[in-house]
């Protein structure tokens, strides 16, 4: 008898799909509510690039005498060092003074976008720093790396709320 077989994934890239928010306050990160998404900022127009953003866990080797094997269990989980690259205004008039350093709140990754129960992640957060890339040579518009530090384990694949 086979295995059932994965079903066939609708493909799709981020650009014009996937959306980054900013919430202020979300009461149970495993279940945000629509009015608690609604009440939030979309900053995906001002996204020019991400990194980090995801969970890992370290591997703990358990060996034992029984065997030359050696054995692992799940270890601690850790979130990567995470930033959002945004683009600057002329005037300051931009990511910074919604998302000021020490504040803390939650970014929401919808990754197929805002649509009812497909998924989400959410970071509980608080903005460590602002750095600034000024382009001299005219290739690039000027941005702003805002880091984050994520302050507890985010809730991952949670259903996106009617």
């Amino acid at each position: 008898m086979a295995a059932p077989a994965i079903t066939s994934s609708t493909r799709y890239t981020s650009r014009g799909t996937t959306k980054f928010y900013w919430v202020a306050a979300i009461a149970d990160p495993d279940a945000p509510t629509r009015l608690e998404l609604d009440a939030g900022t979309d900053l995906s127009p001002q996204v020019a690039d991400r990194s980090g953003w995801s969970v890992s866990s370290e591997m703990i080797q358990t060996p034992d005498l029984a065997s030359r094997y050696t054995s692992t269990i799940p270890g601690t989980i850790s979130a990567e060092d995470s930033s959002i690259t945004f683009y600057m205004d002329k005037e300051g008039v931009d990511a910074r003074a919604l998302m000021p350093r020490d504040q803390a709140g939650f970014i929401v990754i919808l990754d197929g976008g805002d649509v009812a129960a497909n998924k989400m992640d959410v970071y509980p957060v608080t903005v460590t720093s602002h750095s600034k890339n000024r382009e001299v040579g005219g290739g690039a518009a000027d941005t702003l790396v805002i880091s984050y530090a994520i302050t507890s384990e985010p809730s991952e694949n949670v259903p996106v709320p009617a």
